[in-house]
């Protein structure tokens, strides 16, 4: 048995790997949405499902008159599983290129790309997955053929070492990334999976091939201890369900304190792999002592699945690691035993009725997320949305306060259940209160609050702070837009945000285009902009809601500057795709013959990773662009980069004022910090540092990437900014 733990806590690491890599992989090449996130997941654990399911039939109808050992079928399984961390990315970007082609061939709109994406992300994921799923039935196939004994509860085995590898996968994701980049990384998982493939085969030769009897003798019919009910596998789907959607609601409410980092996302998945792993082992060890079905439990998890809304409390003083450690932990805990006793007990060892019951858990790990994402946070929050996903197991705990059989303790806890429910619901508050004026909007993709009066409004996104009524993004327009060698006629700007730098493009006559990704961002226009209104109306005006980068890429439209300000901060999960010299590339062609991109970067604290940064974005645009010019804001803000395909003319304060319409010199003074125009640009042209010298802060720091974000992924080169969480 040592050997099929080995195998399935690799595998286990492998498919973590996998999961986190594939997805990235599809952001790049078909954009970061919600609803693409949503599909490569949903494929990913539709795969797991339906592999799980079919093998466990094919085992179940040709398992006697198989003539190979069962481990020789899980081996090739694997090796398949190996060559799909080397297909994948190329399919992902076969397709990227074939939807590319027919953007330019025809109009294709937005709901025609997520069909047409969805579909191909079906044909690439769905049949590796499959095979990933096929793992466990093969395996208890294998088990039962050889122990009678382990073979009643060796889903929870494998299920126990699948776990255990996918925490492993989760630490050791980020640092293979920040050593070799996402391909290299798959190159390791698929090496891995050969070597489990290779191990599996080599055993059956040290085991002897003549497996008729056993293989016979394995197909057995499963015990009637559980019943042939279907309640199991309605509580395997809820569990599913639950869990899964519990998982979006908790990155809602712990953002705003461990940050939108991938190391903050790790954080929380750390806490709930770790706690499914302690509730599985705990499950292995009593379920061997022969202990009968514990009714708390399932009570239990009605005031754990509200837990994580006391430890995200704003009136709470605790760290942040600890918000979500405590938060999630118990309830994925309770999970993570109820999980596989479910499994275990109604298949009782046999693989086929261990694969249909896995496939149903799966089926609720697919519509989990699915509503809570579109449907429940949207339109009623993370407190309202906490307390329905419980509401199963309310149901439960009342059903068990009125069972004829009932025991006085269970009554009392399912009643005790139900009041701490109500109670953690109505006296906690959530992150939104800590601001006294506020208005708050909500949809598939994040919560957006806007808050603050006059100059002290701010934006703030997730809970993070994404900007302020600072002049920073008015001098994104204005200096790219009078730094052209030819008049103007369109902008387009990446990132909405407050709307000021559309705003500023707009002071200056000529059609303006903004993509946001969050649809509520630009609603909250006017409340930063008593001309919000006026300014969305007119005709020059279109903002569109979308992931920028897949914008340009479906975009037939040439403009004269393009302007990127992402979301702070720099380190923020997904951002890289904003700076990659990959996204570099696309923007350029959307450049007019002498346009400008126009590329902010927030400065970070001195020291030697944000010099990293700086250089990496400085040599990806030089690679980009022939003509690059660097400048600084007001001492240390941030910085200005144009870059251009023609060289950008060098003017002075007072020639640049000479280009601008007055409603544009106007709208740069709104908010100084200058008295006048040319001393406002002044402050931008005092400071201009040229290319080289910012890749000499970090001279071996390669290009930014898609395959190489080092931005995102900084532990090795700097552990106190992780530690920090």
């Amino acid at each position: 048995m040592a050997w099929y733990f080995t195998f399935f806590f690799i595998s286990g690491l492998c498919g973590i790997v996998y999961e986190l890599v594939w997805l990235r992989l599809a952001m790049a090449q078909f954009g970061v949405t919600t609803a693409l996130t949503s599909l490569v997941l949903s494929m990913f654990m539709g795969g797991l499902g339906l592999g799980a399911w079919a093998a466990g039939g094919l085992v179940q109808s040709y398992g006697k008159r198989l003539k190979i050992h069962p481990l020789k079928l899980y081996g090739l399984t694997e090796l398949m599983i190996g060559c799909s961390a080397l297909a994948v990315p190329l399919q992902l970007s076969y397709g990227h290129r074939l939807l590319e082609r027919m953007a330019e061939q025809a109009a294709v709109s937005s709901a025609g790309y997520y069909v047409a994406s969805g579909t191909w992300l079906a044909l690439t994921l769905v049949p590796w997955c499959t095979c990933m799923g096929a793992t466990i039935p093969f395996v208890m196939f294998a088990i039962r053929t050889e122990s009678s004994h382990e073979s009643r509860r060796s889903f929870s085995f494998l299920y126990l070492a699948n776990v255990v590898g996918a925490i492993a996968g989760a630490v050791l994701a980020p640092l293979l990334i920040e050593l070799g980049g996402f391909h290299a990384t798959l190159r390791v998982g698929a090496c891995l999976n050969a070597a489990i493939g290779v191990s599996a085969f080599a055993l059956t030769f040290a085991r002897g091939t003549t497996v008729h009897g056993s293989v016979a003798a394995g197909v057995i019919a499963p015990s009637a201890s559980f019943s042939r009910s279907r309640a199991p596998l309605l509580l395997l789907f809820l569990t599913g369900l639950t869990t899964m959607g519990m998982e979006v609601i908790w990155i809602r409410l712990f953002t705003p304190y461990v940050g939108p980092v991938v190391y903050a996302f790790a954080t929380i998945l750390a806490a709930y792999l770790v706690a499914t792993f302690l509730g599985s082992r705990i499950y292995r060890e009593w379920s061997l002592r022969g202990r009968g079905e514990i009714e708390l439990a399932w009570v239990a998890l009605v005031p754990l699945g509200m837990l994580s809304l006391v430890t995200s409390d704003v009136r709470l003083v605790m760290d942040s690691s600890t918000r979500v450690f405590l938060g999630v932990m118990p309830f994925a805990g309770v999970m993570g035993f109820l999980t596989p006793m479910l499994v275990d007990r109604w298949s009782d060892g046999d693989p086929d009725r261990a694969g249909r019951a896995y496939g149903i858990n799966v089926l609720g790990c697919i519509v989990g997320p699915l509503l809570s994402g579109f449907l429940l946070l949207p339109f009623l929050g993370e407190r309202m949305s906490t307390l329905l996903l419980t509401v199963p197991w309310l149901a439960m705990a009342i059903g068990a306060a009125y069972a004829a059989k009932s025991r006085l303790v269970t009554r009392a806890a399912a009643y005790g259940a139900a009041i701490a429910a109500m109670t953690i619901m109505f006296f906690t508050q959530d992150f939104a209160t800590r601001y006294p004026q506020h208005e708050v909007l909500r949809d598939s993709t994040a919560t957006v609050i806007a808050t603050g009066e006059g100059m002290s409004k701010k934006l703030v996104i997730n809970g993070v702070d994404i900007t302020a009524m600072v002049p920073i993004p008015k001098m994104m327009a204005h200096l790219s837009l009078a730094s052209l060698a030819q008049p103007p006629h369109s902008a387009l700007v990446i990132c909405f945000g407050m709307g000021t730098t559309f705003r500023s493009a707009m002071s200056w006559g000529i059609p303006a285009t903004a993509v946001d990704l969050v649809p509520s961002v630009p609603k909250l226009f006017a409340y930063y902009h008593r001309d919000g209104g006026k300014i969305l109306a007119s005709p020059r005006a279109r903002v569109v809601i979308d992931d920028g980068r897949r914008f340009l890429e479906r975009s037939p439209d040439e403009y004269d500057v393009i302007i990127i300000d992402p979301p702070p901060p720099v380190q923020a999960a997904g951002s890289s795709l904003l700076y990659s010299e990959d996204f570099y590339a696309v923007a350029r062609k959307r450049l007019r013959p002498g346009g400008i991109l126009q590329q902010f970067l927030p400065d970070g604290v001195n020291d030697a990773n944000d010099d990293q940064l700086k250089a990496s974005v400085a040599r990806a645009l030089q690679n980009s662009f022939p003509y690059v010019r660097i400048f600084q804001w007001n001492g240390r803000q941030g910085w200005h980069f144009l870059a251009s395909d023609q060289p950008i003319p060098v003017r002075s304060a007072a020639e640049l004022v000479d280009r601008m319409p007055p409603a544009a010199v106007a709208d740069m003074l709104e908010w100084g910090p200058a008295k006048t125009a040319e001393k406002q640009f002044q402050l931008l042209l005092s400071r201009e540092t040229k290319p080289e010298q910012m890749i000499a802060l970090s001279p071996h720091t390669p290009a930014l990437q898609d395959d190489r974000p080092i931005n995102e992924y900084y532990l090795l080169r700097h552990p106190a900014s992780v530690l920090s969480f």
